[in-house]
């Protein structure tokens, strides 16, 4: 991939002002959430599902707009100016639409056709992301054969087609194997390092962990927003397992819920 500057960027890639969004007349998917993203930094979107995750990252696309409140991508208002937005940014959805008919090599073409990237740059480009994502020994294997972590590296590479300086992955470690799931994060590090914009929705505490600054939802509310070490520290000592339990687990559980110092289910106090 061509360096980018590498310096963090202070200017917000992302703009969140009071951003409420309905879907007829349950309660509100995002509620009143607000908040800046930066670049050349991975931003952690997390929260268990129906938090509003995806409704957010829908929201940076600006295939989707607020009820209520503003986004600005990039510069661009979602209202006024959402080519401005797309042509900026890549994006991965969690069920990717990769054609499992065509090849690895064919889901390229048809994906730089889709984006419009000129045929002088195709050879240099695909050259490029087929090394970066390890996938140039399999551009002649139909998609639908490729393993789980392979076809979000294809997805990885066709949302990377135009350089985006954004790149927004919604849940792309559900269904991956661990491994694959790590070589993801490698290449998403280097995007990081060459000043790229980074946004990874996840419902899994250790991904959220390996992000630079998370934002916590919960029932469309944002809850946290900072460094995940301070979210993960504010249980540090509250949160407890337990083992070696015999007999039925329902009974003992419920004898520790009614425990003196148990708040919600969370034990409080020393372990």
């Amino acid at each position: 991939m061509t360096a980018m500057a590498t310096a963090l960027d202070t200017t917000p890639f992302v703009r969140f002002t009071s951003v409420t969004k309905r879907f007829g007349s349950a309660a509100p998917a995002l509620d009143e959430v607000a908040g800046d993203i930066l670049g050349g930094r991975i931003t952690g979107i997390v929260g268990p599902d129906g938090a509003g995750k995806t409704t957010l990252i829908r929201l940076m696309t600006a295939l989707m707009l607020p009820d209520a409140g503003s986004v600005e991508v990039l510069g661009y208002d979602t209202r006024s100016d959402p080519a401005g937005i797309q042509a900026s940014i890549g994006y991965m959805p969690q069920r990717f639409g990769l054609y499992e008919d065509l090849s690895v090599q064919e889901n390229l073409d048809l994906y730089a056709d889709l984006r419009g990237l000129p045929k002088s740059e195709r050879s240099r480009t695909f050259g490029e992301l087929l090394e970066f994502t390890d996938l140039a020994r399999f551009t002649t294997r139909l998609a639908g054969k490729l393993s789980g972590g392979m076809k979000q590296k294809l997805g990885l590479a066709c949302a990377l087609l135009r350089k985006p300086r954004l790149l927004l992955l919604d849940e792309p470690g559900v269904g991956v194997d661990p491994i694959s799931r790590r070589d993801l994060w490698k290449m998403v590090e280097n995007l990081k390092a060459e000043g790229i914009g980074v946004v990874w929705s996840t419902a899994y505490l250790e991904e959220a962990e390996a992000c630079d600054h998370v934002f916590l939802l919960n029932k469309g509310r944002l809850l946290f927003s900072g460094p995940p070490a301070e979210m993960t520290g504010r249980v540090e000592n509250r949160v407890f397992r337990l083992s070696g339990i015999r007999g039925r687990r329902r009974e003992k559980l419920a004898h520790f819920l009614e425990l003196e110092g148990v708040v919600d289910g969370v034990i409080q106090g020393e372990a």
